[in-house]
């Protein structure tokens, strides 16, 4: 089925959705694998709640959830690199599941307009590199998103109470590399900038030809993936032709474990065929680890109001509905919770074994029902190619080597407002103060800063 009727699908039955203010959640590592919430088959802490609109339909589970951000940022660096620009960055994912022989087949698509949403091919970030556009590599900016950021098609196996096979196949997708990204992660869901050590930590998110499987037992999950490794160019809106037929070239494996609700942890690694489009001859080594954290400490009470007698029965849990498919924990939406992420991303050079490592720490509190006050930070290694002005091609010889880690502290603060039962908007703002190697202060200044305000929508 093409993923425009499954849209078509979601948004038709959205006004008999759940009207109670609800969210999802898992128990155990296994339930949240099968509820299937995040990217690829990265997984976050199973206490997460991921708030979604829902309904079973005979024999099919159809769920919709979604983010979005409009946003203006004022980047304050010397000049040339201070900008400012508005933009928006935005995903919605429809999913559907269904049993299929002994265990359940999932379908999901993940769409972004940020190709048309972010102009210039990138939006202003102080210090952001490893993406290129129109053959010169983005300096101070963040790329958007392709409009496929996944098309995958997911197939789950139970191996009785405490085991579970996966097969996960995408023509555009996500491999067994990193933690969840920075787009789809609770702990970020509230920044609108993208982490300066995406590239370093979860840039493989949008990969082609992706085929992962993987194996669970109780608490810990093992994964391999192949993949084509070389990165989306700046034609976002389909899929891009490639010099060698998007062929599976790259590998990763990913081990997991999960001691508790409230705890995940991952380390992987991968070989990355000649990722860059500008060092065509280079492959890479990317190992990364990560630790999760998430919890609920109190949750709203339950608003029935205007909620029927079918709205009711569809709760999974509360009747028989799509009950061959897994178990979901449906409960109110969290009052007070907290999410947080510690990663550690390196990126080898195969080339010239050159390496760059980043850090990050990023925590999201959500308080009082409304309210959300987080914070990131980064030391995130840099290359060479942050000497070069903003859209300047590659000079001749040209060798892109490490040049020294910049430090990255940003606080932010936004309040949860209804539009409707099933959409939420949120104004904030967000501060960030950069510290600046000495090698780059003549370029950017000791203590260059960015800020952003903006306006965050969210499916529920």
């Amino acid at each position: 089925m093409k993923v425009s009727r499954w849209v078509v699908c979601l948004l038709a039955v959205a006004p008999t959705l759940l009207h109670a203010q609800m969210s999802m959640s898992a128990k155990t590592l296994i339930e949240a694998e099968e509820q299937h919430g995040s990217s690829g088959t990265s997984i976050e802490p199973a206490s997460t709640s991921v708030p979604m609109m829902m309904t079973d339909r005979n024999g099919w589970r159809l769920m919709l959830h979604g983010n979005g951000f409009a946003a203006n940022t004022q980047q304050q660096a010397n000049s040339p690199r201070n900008r400012d620009a508005f933009f928006s960055t935005n995903w919605i994912m429809p999913m559907a599941q269904h049993k299929l022989g002994a265990g359940v087949l999932t379908v999901r698509t993940m769409l972004s307009l940020e190709p048309a949403t972010v102009g210039r091919r990138n939006f202003p970030e102080l210090f952001q590199q490893g993406e290129t556009a129109y053959g010169t590599p983005i300096v101070d900016g963040q790329h958007p998103h392709d409009f496929f950021m996944e098309v995958a098609a997911l197939y789950d196996l139970p191996l009785g109470k405490n085991a579970l096979l996966s097969l996960y196949a995408a023509p555009v997708g996500d491999p067994a590399v990193g933690p969840t990204a920075y787009p789809h992660r609770q702990s970020a869901s509230e920044d609108p900038i993208a982490a300066l050590g995406h590239h370093q930590e979860d840039s493989t998110h949008i990969a082609f030809n992706v085929v992962t499987g993987g194996f669970t037992y109780k608490w810990v999950r093992a994964e391999l993936s192949g993949f084509h490794g070389g990165e989306p160019d700046e034609h976002r809106w389909a899929f891009q032709p490639s010099p060698n037929g998007h062929n599976i070239d790259s590998a990763a494996g990913r081990l997991t474990v999960s001691p508790t609700a409230d705890w995940t942890a991952q380390y992987s690694a991968a070989h990355i065929h000649s990722p860059e489009a500008l060092y065509p001859g280079e492959d890479q080594q990317r190992q990364t680890a990560s630790v999760m954290y998430h919890h609920t400490f109190s949750r709203q009470s339950m608003k029935m109001d205007g909620m029927s007698r079918m709205d009711m029965a569809s709760m999974p849990g509360m009747s028989s509905g799509a009950k061959d498919l897994p178990a979901m924990s449906m409960e109110a939406e969290p009052r007070t919770d907290l999410s947080a992420t510690a990663v550690w991303g390196r990126t080898k050079s195969l080339a010239d074994q050159s390496k760059e490592n980043s850090y990050l720490l990023e925590a999201l509190l959500h308080f009082a029902a409304k309210n959300y006050i987080w914070t990131r930070m980064e030391n995130a290694g840099r290359s060479n190619e942050l000497l070069l002005t903003p859209g300047q091609a590659l000079p001749a010889g040209f060798a892109e080597s490490p040049i020294g880690h910049v430090a990255a502290y940003s606080f932010g603060y936004d309040r949860d407002f209804a539009l409707g039962p099933h959409v939420l908007a949120a104004p904030g703002a967000q501060f960030t103060l950069y510290r600046t190697p000495q090698v780059l202060q003549a370029a950017y200044g000791t203590t260059p800063t960015g800020e952003v305000l903006f306006v965050r929508f969210r499916l529920r």
